[in-house]
Parts: structure tokens; C-alpha cells; sequence
């Protein structure tokens, strides 16, 4: 079957999309307004874009046009701090999914620990065991849009913090103490699984 997302419904599109790229990773983006309120929000449009140097990307959406708090604050800021999700704080994230107004502190809601950055001024989640601090770097607003479309944010990491729980030698991450978690489609979310290696021909 085709389908044309000009010619089917924003819901279905989104249905198509979410299912069919898993899994994917949960971007836990922590911000401060400019009034110094901490913000934190998980989005699962997200991933790495290069290394060198490095680069993250997550996007937002703009629900009937209007911002989330997350992307008002990197605007205000031009800084964030990308926590990663692991299986012992899914919960804590799911609850900081929640819509709340712009005074709301998600941290306190979650019953989550602030930890002061040391590049940026927004906080970091203590119990995430890795976080990387951020700069914006380019933002762009998808165009053609029906409902207030998406916002895509880059920034460049300025800092990792990484639990030695999780670190190997030679600067590699243990999967196996690492446990993060993916976002699927709806409200389904994976483990890691079975994994296996290839080698490159």
C-alpha cells in the first residue's frame, strides 16, 4: 500500500512514522528559563550527528503553532543538557512528559535530583548516569506545515559526564550496566534485547 502524507491526516502520518522508525532514542532535555525556572521534558525525535566535533539534534513539536517551554528556553538560553533514559528512571521520565505550565518545575515533579552543569546554566538529572551539556548551534522550523509543525535544535556538546558505573576501559560504554531505554510507537518503549556483532567487510 502507498500513502501520501499530503493526502491522509496529520494523526496517521504520525502513526507511520513513530512505527516505522524504531527504536529510537529518548532525547531527557533539561533547560532554565530566562527567569532561572528549570525545565525538563524527554523527546524521542533524537540522536547523534557527528562527532567531530560533537553534535546532537532532537526537534520539537509546535502543537497549534505555539512552543513548547523546552524550546522557548534553549532560544532564550542557547544552552541544554541532553540526560540520557535508562531503565531505572523510565518512570521518573514518563511523568516529565506531562504538560504543565511554564512555572511548573518538572525536576521536583518527578522527584528527580538537579545537578549544577558546569558550562551551562541549565541543571542536569543526577540519576541519568550520562549527560552531556550543550550549546545551540542552528535551529530550524520545518516549513509547509498544517498544524505548527516541528522545530529542529543542533548543539554542539561542550561536556560529557558519565557515570563510572557505565564506563569501560578505553572510553566505551557497558552496555549491560548502561540499560538505556528506546522509544517505540504509542506509549511502548524497548530494552536493549539480544545483541549481536558483524564486522565491517
Amino acid at each position: 500500500m502507498e500513502f501520501d502524507p499530503q493526502l491522509i491526516d496529520q494523526k496517521a502520518t504520525y502513526k507511520l512514522l513513530t512505527g516505522a522508525v524504531i527504536p529510537r532514542p529518548i532525547g531527557w532535555i533539561s533547560t532554565v528559563s530566562a527567569e532561572g525556572v528549570p525545565n525538563l521534558a524527554p523527546f524521542s525525535f533524537f540522536n547523534a550527528v557527528g562527532e567531530d566535533p560533537p553534535h546532537v539534534l532532537f526537534s520539537t513539536v509546535r502543537t497549534n503553532n505555539s512552543n513548547k517551554d523546552t524550546l522557548n528556553n534553549v532560544l532564550a538560553t542557547g544552552q541544554f543538557v541532553v540526560n540520557m533514559v535508562v531503565e531505572a528512571i523510565v518512570e521518573q521520565m514518563n511523568t516529565t512528559s506531562q504538560a504543565v505550565s511554564p512555572e511548573v518545575d518538572e525536576f521536583a515533579l518527578a522527584g528527580l535530583t538537579p545537578l549544577p552543569s558546569v558550562k551551562v546554566k541549565a541543571p542536569r538529572v543526577k540519576e541519568s548516569p550520562i549527560q552531556m551539556e550543550c550549546e545551540l548551534v542552528h535551529h530550524y522550523t520545518l516549513e509547509d506545515h498544517k498544524h505548527g509543525g516541528a522545530t529542529i535544535i543542533i548543539g554542539r556538546v561542550i561536556l560529557f559526564h558519565v557515570d563510572e558505573s557505565v564506563l569501560l576501559d578505553d572510553f566505551k560504554i557497558n552496555m549491560e550496566t548502561y540499560k538505556p531505554v528506546a522509544r517505540l510507537a504509542g506509549s511502548n518503549y524497548s530494552k536493549l534485547g539480544e545483541i549481536f556483532s558483524i564486522k565491517r567487510g
